[in-house]
């Protein structure tokens, strides 16, 4: 039974997260705009209470992540279960925290200049060349400053 449990585990840790597909009427809290008409480009947070938040992109997951008390969506990093983004090539969720972000693509997202995520390094890299990005950033490296040069306002 031990083993058969832990199998099971492994399981779903291996799998991922699981996929979100977001409500008609759900909105970024951070820019306001529709997730749903963004499916490719979805990221989202799972709260420790079941609840949740859904972005547009993970420029909006990490701004409200690095300003939490801006937004109010909840009172303490430690409300935060899972973090997930959309893999850009897989079109899957990844566990953020895992996840591999390139920076200054000529690829956009909905609200613009984007953090693109895959799962992989790899495919991070390959997008980078194909897509003249600028670098390669992993979960820890993404700063405020990261995300207002992203909006144009400054390196």
């Amino acid at each position: 039974m031990h083993l058969a449990a832990a199998l099971s585990a492994a399981c779903l840790l291996l799998a991922g997260p699981e996929p979100v597909k977001p409500g008609p009427k759900e909105k970024c809290p951070v820019c306001g705009m529709f997730v749903a008409r963004y499916p490719d480009w979805v990221a989202g947070i799972r709260f420790q209470d079941g609840s949740r938040a859904l972005f547009d992109g993970a420029k909006d997951l990490f701004k409200l992540l690095l300003r939490v008390e801006d937004y109010g969506a909840v009172s303490r990093r430690a409300d935060v279960a899972s973090i997930f983004v959309t893999d850009y090539y897989a079109l899957a969720p990844v566990d953020a925290r895992a996840a591999w972000f390139v920076v200054g693509s000529d690829v956009l997202g909905p609200m613009g200049h984007e953090l693109v995520p895959f799962a992989r390094e790899a495919e991070a890299r390959e997008f980078l060349r194909d897509h003249r990005g600028k670098q390669v950033l992993r979960f820890a490296e993404v700063t405020p400053a990261l995300l207002k040069a992203l909006d144009g306002g400054g390196p």
